[in-house]
């Protein structure tokens, strides 16, 4: 798993778009003065388009220089990525260790930087620089240390078992179908693991 570094900031907003970017700017934070108009050259967090205009560029990358790179690292690009977060299984060591080098050096020649590497496997994030790898993960010994939960796009995984985990916290409700049906609909499993326990309840 890993994610782009401030990959909103790196895909240019094209001449014609830019006055739909416009804000404005008091010199020194002074409300007293007249404000000046400046018009934002990157995409931005909180802009609607910026996640759909940063993945097209992604994905753009990947196409213009899939010819350079094993197939799977392109597919990887355009069926791993949510927006900015990548997550990719792999049945070997080496074939993980070949893949974070080629995505890195794929996505490099976009602008992108893949940081933020979490892995199940201590070899593949020794082969990972310390800066490159996940907040938690750069101060562990990865010899002893045992490797911390991390978050993947909503869930809970615990990266020493390899095994997705669930912390809910039931708010106090009518015991009645409405108050029984709110709770059971704020436990977030968009895979369905919870299923045979939900259904019922639902």
């Amino acid at each position: 798993m890993a994610d782009i570094k401030s990959m909103f900031y790196q895909v240019r907003v094209e001449q014609s778009g830019r006055d739909y970017l416009r804000f404005l700017w008091w010199p020194q934070g002074d409300t007293s003065q007249a404000p000046k108009e400046y018009r934002m050259l990157v995409h931005i967090f909180g802009a609607v388009s910026s996640p759909s205009c940063a993945s097209f560029a992604l994905r753009k990358t990947a196409d213009d220089h899939a010819s350079c790179f094993p197939p799977q690292v392109a597919e990887t690009i355009r069926h791993n990525f949510y927006v900015d977060d990548c997550v990719k299984s792999m049945a070997k060591e080496s074939e993980a260790i070949q893949l974070v080098k080629d995505l890195t050096a794929l996505c490099s020649k976009g602008g992108f930087q893949l940081t933020q590497w979490v892995s199940n496997s201590r070899a593949v994030l020794a082969s990972i620089p310390k800066e490159h790898r996940a907040k938690e993960i750069k101060t562990l010994d990865l010899d002893k240390d045992s490797l911390p939960t991390e978050r993947a796009l909503g869930l809970q995984w615990c990266v020493d078992s390899d095994k997705f985990q669930f912390d809910i916290n039931l708010s106090q409700k009518p015991h009645t179908r409405r108050g029984i049906l709110s709770v059971v609909s704020s436990i977030f499993d968009p895979l369905g693991f919870l299923a045979p326990l939900i259904l019922p309840a639902k």
